[in-house]
């Protein structure tokens, strides 16, 4: 059979074949998941915490933090918060951006079935985990790159981590894809560190946002 005789379907096929040593990396991630997901259920102490990660999901969801964002953008107007604003909201935008594109590439099913119903798309796959990439980029952002006063980072600490070991204790992730969106997160912050928009910046995204006229002799006319 020639190649012109082949069907395009295999032809597909035969492209998304997964090298020997990744496939066999996968099938560790597999079992090693399941060995640690069951022995942390051992624990009375992992099994409360189990009845609070529907709310952690939540509480990182991409959906919930952007519209949340842009509310808290549009309510509270001070100049004070504008590099906050802009950069944090940039920054979400970023991360959903990174996760949705390399989900679309790497198509890792999840290891239970996903009962989110704003899982749709690129999302409703697995590698790598937006929920720990948010996280870790929130948490970096609040303790490094805009960082709140020191008595809220063991908050902000605990809360990323707790975010990310959620997703293995309710089955939506394998361990590889939480390293992986926590590594995701770390590289955003660096990457936002890099372009981090300055005060004059943020206040005019912020003034064009809301369609408001820039204060000053060369945009009063």
């Amino acid at each position: 059979m020639t190649d012109s005789e082949v069907n395009p379907k295999t032809r597909m096929d035969s492209k998304r074949q997964i090298p020997a040593p990744v496939q066999k990396l996968l099938e560790w991630d597999v079992k090693a998941t399941k060995e640690f997901v069951s022995f942390c259920l051992n624990f009375k102490v992992i099994e409360q915490f189990k009845k609070h990660c529907k709310f952690l999901e939540w509480s990182c969801h991409g959906l919930v933090w952007l519209v949340c964002w842009i509310g808290f953008t549009y309510m509270i107007d001070s100049k004070d918060l504008y590099q906050t604003q802009v950069n944090m909201f940039l920054g979400l935008i970023l991360d959903i951006v990174f996760v949705w594109i390399l989900k679309a590439a790497t198509r890792r099913r999840r290891p239970a079935v996903d009962d989110n119903p704003f899982s749709f798309g690129p999302d409703k796959y697995a590698f790598p985990s937006g929920h720990a990439s948010r996280a870790v980029f929130v948490a970096c952002f609040f303790t490094l790159l805009d960082p709140l006063p020191w008595i809220f980072f063991p908050s902000i600490v605990a809360w990323c981590v707790a975010v990310c070991f959620s997703r293995l204790i309710i089955y939506r992730h394998h361990i590889l894809d939480v390293l992986a969106g926590a590594g995701l997160g770390i590289f955003e912050a660096l990457l936002m560190a890099v372009f981090w928009c300055n005060q004059e910046t943020s206040s005019g995204l912020i003034n064009f946002m809301t369609d408001e006229k820039l204060v000053g002799p060369s945009y009063d006319v």
